[in-house]
């Protein structure tokens, strides 16, 4: 049977984990559970590949437990009505649940009864935020444990491990020179990387000493390692040439620096956050519902996460790429301050002041103020700039349907002071 290798390797106890030592190592909550023989059930969430699988056996081989897996995406109500049912007969079953955010509403409801009462200890996989995919009545059933990516040096000891212990690599020396392109093709994914390790060594039989390089590779994948760096000048670069395209009008531009962000490994929350101010200082009041989506992008994206968040930014950038623009707005508050800097703080006309005390209105505060409620088209045009910056416009409206209709408003109203 060709069991890959990230099978072969899969420990099965906690001391042969890789990783995850904030719960698993000397004195940490899980180790201390599995020692006293009570674990309670719960939710493991983190990145793909990262050991949430490999936890699960553990625990049950560690506990010498009956241990059942469901898949989510292929499992339904009736196959968890069937665990349950064998769970009565058997003492301390656990369910593994892998990606328990796909189950929807009526499937997490149909495991509460049995993990409330104790029928079943559940464990759940998930590379989602429990907060928003596990419903609440389940969620407050289990514990949540968060599982960190793995680091460089956790996939270094991962691969030099495998290459020293796994019985097939072991027929052949090999010798690993250059570890980027694995990190990178990999990304951070324990399974994957392993999976990708045998596969170099597989397509490069050698009675000598195999010696492994980023070229190989990258060849062996047949894929380009993203040259993305988060952190470095790269990160500034493409979120530049990202804003551009979208200001520019090209949703193709956007979308493929975009996509060069996603293959990279960027935060998709930056990414919405970014189109989230852009909505606001380059199109602005041209179409106010540009905020709106670009908000409501945002939300979903801190919802939803990797993988399925990229269709939400792809939908969020194409629609603001083709917006007409404006930044009138911005601008706007840019000459504002501008002004503010040059005069110093000004004092608020005494009109515009809020005469709540007796004496307040004795020296003037609010004197001679005009609620404009109470003004023909509601509008008194009276001065609401401080002394020495009387007629000064701030805001522009841009060349655009909707800013020209604003302009239109401001001009009805204000043709004798301001110059619109």
């Amino acid at each position: 049977m060709n069991v890959p290798l990230a099978e072969r390797l899969r420990p099965s106890q906690l001391q042969d984990l890789i990783g995850q030592q904030h719960l698993t190592g000397e004195e940490s909550i899980l180790r201390n559970a599995i020692a006293q023989g009570k674990i309670p059930s719960m939710i493991l969430w983190g990145p793909p590949g990262v050991g949430k699988t490999t936890i699960a056996n553990i625990i049950a081989h560690s506990l010498q437990r009956p241990f059942f897996t469901l898949s989510a995406i292929s499992s339904g109500v009736k196959d968890i009505r069937e665990v349950i049912e064998k769970a009565k007969d058997m003492e301390g079953l656990i369910l593994f649940i892998d990606e328990i955010h796909r189950f929807n509403k009526g499937q997490q409801d149909a495991l509460l009864g049995a993990v409330e009462k104790g029928i079943i200890t559940l464990i759940g996989a998930t590379t989602e935020n429990p907060s928003f995919e596990v419903n609440s009545a389940l969620l407050s059933r289990c514990q949540v444990y968060i599982l960190k990516a793995l680091n460089t040096d956790d996939l270094t000891q991962l691969l030099q491990y495998a290459i020293q212990h796994d019985e097939r690599l072991r027929q052949q020396q090999i010798r690993i020179d250059e570890y980027e392109a694995l990190f990178e093709i990999a990304g951070g994914d324990a399974r994957k990387l392993l999976n990708l390790l045998e596969l170099v060594v597989e397509t490069h039989p050698t009675p000598e000493v195999l010696v492994i390089t980023n070229a190989m590779v990258i060849a062996t994948a047949q894929q380009r390692v993203s040259m993305y760096d988060k952190k470095g000048e790269q990160h500034y670069d493409i979120i530049s040439a990202f804003i551009k395209s979208m200001r520019g009008s090209d949703p193709n531009g956007a979308v493929y620096w975009m996509a060069r962000m996603i293959d990279g490994g960027e935060d998709p929350l930056f990414i919405a956050r970014r189109m989230l101010i852009f909505a606001s200082e380059d199109i602005g009041n041209a179409n106010p519902n540009a905020l709106l989506l670009a908000n409501a992008c945002f939300d979903a994206v801190h919802k939803i996460g990797y993988p399925e968040c990229r269709i939400i930014l792809s939908q969020c950038a194409v629609y603001l790429a083709t917006c007409v623009k404006s930044n009138a707005s911005y601008m706007a508050v840019e000459y504002a301050l501008e002004a503010v800097r040059k005069t110093g703080d000004k004092p608020v006309p005494l009109h515009l002041r809020n005469g709540v005390t007796s004496l307040m209105k004795n020296v003037g505060y609010g004197k001679n103020y005009q609620y404009d409620h109470h003004s023909e088209q509601q509008f008194s045009g009276q001065e609401f700039l401080p002394q020495g910056l009387e007629e000064t416009v701030f805001y522009q409206p841009g060349n655009n349907a909707r800013e020209q209709e604003l302009r239109k408003f401001l001009k009805d109203r204000w043709n004798e002071k301001y110059n619109y």
